[in-house]
């Protein structure tokens, strides 16, 4: 990927498309997480220096921009066509432009590539993660266990738009338990909790 098409450029996109704080967040996690499995899939492969980075920048790019026009086209006929029509016309790889359709069950587009799978695991679990934080009294994912997200998963009336299936489906897309799964997505948005406003708060004692 070219200086122009790298993380950078994705974010900015993300940013000129989204002006809602929440949905920025969103793609930032959930490119937090995509990420990760870049790195873990780019040592799989073997890739080392320029092209290792190129790999996982891959995937960081396109958490970043799976929802970039949500905001303005939140329409099932219109999400993420539009966004993957300007991002085609920008010169976007079309592996990271597949993942973004695929993301979408609804687009008809296959799971096929492990970017296709990564992406469509960690759609839901980065905002049930982000969901889990916010209702810690510290507001800090640093406080967010695997057993507390699985006991929050069973619990239908806690972050109802969240689609527990999908989690499920995305862990078994990419060969791992759920248990594996959320742990390594925890783990990512833990490392780079402060981009992710996911910190915390200091908790007044007396």
């Amino acid at each position: 990927m070219g200086e122009k098409l790298g993380q950078a450029q994705a974010l900015a996109t993300l940013r000129e498309w989204t002006r809602g704080e929440s949905l920025r967040k969103h793609g930032i996690a959930v490119s937090v997480c995509v990420e990760a499995y870049g790195r873990m899939e780019a040592e799989r492969l073997g890739l080392s220096g320029a092209e290792a980075a190129e790999f996982v920048e891959m995937y960081a790019s396109a958490g970043l921009l799976h929802d970039m026009d949500y905001e303005n086209h939140p329409t099932k006929e219109e999400h993420p066509f539009v966004g993957v029509k300007y991002l085609r016309e920008q010169g976007w790889p079309e592996v990271v432009l597949h993942a973004i359709l695929a993301h979408a069950d609804y687009s008809g587009v296959p799971h096929e590539s492990h970017l296709d799978k990564a992406l469509f695991a960690c759609d839901e679990l980065a905002g049930f993660l982000t969901a889990c934080a916010l209702v810690k009294p510290s507001k800090s994912i640093h406080e967010v266990e695997v057993a507390g997200v699985r006991k929050k998963m069973k619990d239908k009336a806690f972050a109802r738009a969240v689609l527990r299936q999908d989690i499920t489906r995305g862990a078994e897309l990419l060969g791992l338990s759920v248990d594996e799964h959320v742990g390594n997505c925890l783990r990512a948005m833990q490392a780079r909790a402060g981009e992710l406003g996911l910190e915390g708060i200091s908790v007044a004692s007396n």
